[in-house]
């Protein structure tokens, strides 16, 4: 497979040249490419040492590495044109032909796509995270009925990430509440549950996922790992949903898919009514798949492997 280093400057944090560079380059799957952001190059001293990092690397390698940049200042940006690499400039690409479509100048300051433009949708940003924090895994109840979602789902499975995800970027009222052995042994949902059930969305992972994470975790906290029983016993009581097919669908409104394997991943719904405006769906591997408007439809999944909580 060949390789390739890719470069993403910006003058703020680099997360737009991120998400941006990432979107080309997931086409093309028969690279592997060694990614390095380069932020905050605000000054020519700064874009000068840029410049001679991506030549070093020019010089190793037998490729010229490619650059993203969202750069905003000209003056910045056009020393990068004489670079050993691709340079793919977003701002230059797109600038022009707005300014021309709109007959006006851009403002042309960095540090715009990141201001508080909309003060009240930041606000119940803040709110939406500080009821995603209050209402983590079970430990509230009280105030399910504020929830635009409740998320459900084994330790470890991605609940409280996906929460704080929802919260902080679509201002989506999240909460999450674990599922113990008992719940998945008698294929039935908790009380507390019961009435919200067309705000339940189920989380699955893969079961060698889950029983590596746990065993992270664990190493993580005691400073060694337990014998595999003790993972594996929550690791069995996942498997037991493929056996029972689900809970019942008198309590929710569709059952666990859980396909060929225990729980491998899928996108899974619990109540049929979706979520509204608001999903989140994360294809088997953990990579974000679509967020937005109807996103998902029915279902937020968890996926196989991202962000474990």
């Amino acid at each position: 497979m060949a390789r390739r280093t890719v470069f993403f400057l910006s003058d703020q944090t680099g997360v737009t040249a991120e998400t941006l560079g990432h979107s080309l380059l997931t086409q093309f799957d028969e690279h592997q490419f060694d990614q390095i952001t380069l932020p905050f190059i605000d000054t020519v001293d700064k874009a000068e040492a840029a410049i001679r990092q991506i030549n070093a690397v020019a010089t190793e390698q037998a490729a010229r590495p490619i650059i993203f940049s969202t750069i905003v200042h000209n003056e910045l940006r056009q020393r990068f044109m004489h670079a050993s690499g691709l340079f793919l400039d977003f701002f230059n690409t797109f600038i022009g032909p707005l300014e021309k479509e709109l007959k006006m100048k851009s403002l042309n300051r960095s540090g715009r796509a990141h201001g508080m433009q909309d003060s009240g949708a930041y606000d119940r940003r803040i709110e939406a995270t500080n009821f995603a924090l209050n209402y983590d895994d079970g430990g509230k109840i009280r105030g399910y009925e504020r929830a635009d979602v409740i998320l459900i789902g084994v330790s470890r499975s991605g609940k409280t990430p996906t929460c704080l995800y929802l919260a902080m970027t679509y201002g989506v009222f999240a909460a999450n509440y674990p599922l113990a052995e008992d719940e998945l042994e008698s294929a039935d949902l908790p009380k507390v549950l019961k009435p919200y059930r067309d705000k339940l969305y189920g989380l699955t992972i893969a079961p060698e996922r889950l029983v590596k994470i746990r065993k992270e975790r664990r190493a993580a906290e005691l400073g060694q790992v337990g014998q595999d029983g003790h993972f594996y016993s929550g690791l069995e009581a996942a498997v037991v949903v493929q056996r029972l097919h689900g809970f019942r669908k008198d309590h929710v409104g569709a059952r666990f898919h859980v396909g060929d394997g225990a729980l491998d991943g899928g996108v899974d719904a619990f109540g049929g009514g979706g979520i509204g405006a608001f999903g989140c769906a994360v294809s088997p591997k953990g990579n974000q798949k679509e967020v937005g408007d109807a996103a998902v439809g029915p279902g937020t999944s968890g996926g196989g492997g991202w962000c474990p909580h």
